[in-house]
């Protein structure tokens, strides 16, 4: 995470990306060079959605309802002039292709994680195979030497 979004949040962070961005587009070599503002107004933007739209209480979803809107519009606003300022500096499409990119990583990551969760689920499944698996050796040994036991105090 690039230091510009260390501890700030939502609309604050998506300002702080903007200002750096706007300050240092005309001067990037590439993409590189704004990608951490880039990546923190994303981030930025996310908080506003999550703020805007992921609390479960009706009271918090009403409390500030202005301000979470204005915050949203403001968010997409700011996204919008800087499409223009990457696509204008480093030609059409690329905030696209910023887009694009960004959208297939993060499919990738929930992918990534789906199978680390069913590798998981498995490794328990086969744990609780192995118990039981035990159990019941264990359980057939103990009733072969019962046996063998009653058969020589008997015989």
């Amino acid at each position: 995470m690039d230091p510009i979004s260390t501890g700030l949040a939502g609309i604050a962070l998506v300002q702080k990306s903007v200002d750096f961005i706007k300050s240092n587009i005309q001067t990037a070599n590439d993409i590189r060079d704004i990608a951490g503002a880039i990546d923190g107004m994303f981030q930025g933007e996310k908080q506003i959605q999550k703020e805007r739209f992921g609390s479960k209480s009706i009271i918090g979803q009403t409390k500030d309802a202005a301000s979470t809107v204005i915050d949203a519009k403001l968010a997409k606003e700011q996204m919008d002039e800087m499409r223009q300022l990457v696509d204008h500096r480093f030609g059409h499409g690329t905030w696209q292709e910023i887009i694009n990119e960004r959208a297939k990583r993060i499919q990738e990551e929930k992918e990534a994680e789906k199978e680390r969760a069913r590798i998981e689920r498995q490794k328990r499944q086969q744990m609780i195979d192995n118990f039981q698996t035990t159990g019941i050796v264990a359980a057939i040994v103990g009733v072969v030497i019962l046996t063998v036991l009653i058969y020589f105090k008997l015989g």
